[in-house]
């Protein structure tokens, strides 16, 4: 097999990467036999969860972590290095890779295309010691998980989720992401994500792309018909109840620079192929913690006051579900015994995240 095909493969395995709302922040760029680029960049002119263009660079992390898992299945290891003086939310690194005779095979390898997200309830037997403490291995020395387990604190993280939701479902900024990101009458998606995955049954589902049709009936459903409660309900409040348990990948430190988020999304994806790996899946959690630190960092992300005012409480109930140390946080999601999703976002095929430079 030639070099090129070699790095072909690579770059096709490392595309299944997870992104928020499978927006894959990254094109590709193969510079020479053993170096390829990507150019990363952000959905911060856009996307209110992206404001900081952080999930993007978590994200590109799990990219960087997935190639080289890859890379080792055909003895190469790989090294990157980011470009300094690129703008935040264009980051470029270049990729080089180089054959390791040592190197043996990552054994979660297998799982790079099957892991996904499940929206849907979860068995709610709890987490065995052996599976946890693999877990806990799998995101390395600098981070840690605070496991968030047993009926009274997820019907606390519960209640959380749910007035989270309150605020993702009654925001302006928010309306036009999901208008945009989800698709509707799919199963599979390769660049949004199918309205099959949202974990509400169809009937909501209907309702909810007549509702999202404008901002008016989104306006007239949530202040006269009560518009959030079947989705938050079904897509936060029971889900949140139906796993084995919720958890927070925490940092030593705050994270500040794009490498610590970068850092970040490596350990996240050894944690989610882990997971795959043992047979479990999980759901992403994320916007609570997005949404507290911009109330601490004064990150202006709505113009409506209901919804700066619905922010800051969460601010606080975050606080009291997952600590004071909550700025240390880089993600949170629940996670339990259960099948793959039935539907999910694909990828865009390799072509066309492939670019001849910027």
């Amino acid at each position: 097999m030639t070099t090129h095909r070699i790095i072909e493969q690579i770059l096709d395995s490392a595309r299944w990467a997870p992104s928020g709302d499978n927006t894959q922040p990254w094109r590709f760029e193969i510079a020479d036999e053993y170096h390829v680029v990507v150019h990363g960049f952000d959905t911060r002119d856009h996307c209110v969860y992206d404001l900081d263009g952080h999930p993007s660079q978590i994200a590109i992390g799990t990219l960087l972590e997935t190639m080289s898992i890859a890379a080792s299945g055909h003895g190469l290891q790989m090294r990157f290095q980011r470009r300094l003086g690129n703008p935040d939310a264009k980051p470029t690194f270049d990729i080089y890779f180089a054959a390791d005779s040592h190197i043996q095979a990552d054994p979660l390898i297998p799982y790079i295309p099957h892991r996904s997200v499940q929206r849907r309830p979860m068995r709610t037997r709890l987490l065995t010691a052996d599976e946890k403490n693999l877990l806990d291995a799998s995101v390395g020395s600098i981070y840690c998980i605070l496991w968030l387990e047993g009926f009274s604190t997820k019907l606390r993280t519960a209640r959380l989720m749910f007035n989270n939701a309150k605020l993702r479902l009654t925001m302006p900024e928010a309306y036009q992401v999901h208008r945009s990101i989800i698709q509707w009458n799919a199963r599979y998606s390769e660049d949004r994500v199918p309205d099959q995955a949202l974990g509400a049954d169809p009937m909501t589902v209907r309702i909810m792309r007549f509702v999202m049709q404008s901002w008016e009936r989104v306006e007239f459903f949530n202040t006269f018909l009560a518009g959030t409660w079947a989705p938050r309900i079904q897509m936060d409040f029971i889900p949140s109840l139906a796993c084995a348990a919720h958890f927070v990948i925490k940092a030593q430190k705050p994270p500040s620079s794009i490498d610590d988020y970068i850092a970040a999304g490596r350990a996240l994806q050894r944690f989610w192929l882990t997971l795959t790996q043992l047979g479990l899946v999980m759901q992403p959690e994320l916007t609570p913690v997005i949404f507290s630190s911009y109330v601490r960092k004064g990150i202006p992300f709505s113009k409506a006051e209901k919804s700066r005012k619905l922010a800051r409480e969460l601010e606080k109930q975050i606080n009291q579900v997952i600590g004071a140390d909550a700025d240390h946080a880089v993600f949170m999601g629940r996670v339990g015994a259960g099948s793959n999703a039935k539907a999910r976002s694909t990828r865009l095929p390799l072509q066309k995240l492939m670019t001849s430079g910027e």
